[in-house]
């Protein structure tokens, strides 16, 4: 099932950073980004983002 996922907001490895150039980062790709980090790994690499991992409460 290919997983198209268009927000990082609820996934795990997501966070927002104090950075105003690069507000938004990814754990697990360990960068931070001025867009969404599935954006990011979309337009890097042409697939959606197939790490997304519901944040567990």
């Amino acid at each position: 099932m290919d997983k198209q996922i268009k927000s990082c907001i609820g996934c795990r490895y997501y966070f927002v950073t104090w950075d105003k150039k690069a507000p938004k980062g990814c754990k697990y790709f360990g960068f931070k980004s001025l867009k969404m980090p599935c954006q990011v790994v979309r337009e890097s690499s042409g697939d959606y983002c197939a790490l997304y991992v519901k944040k567990e409460m």
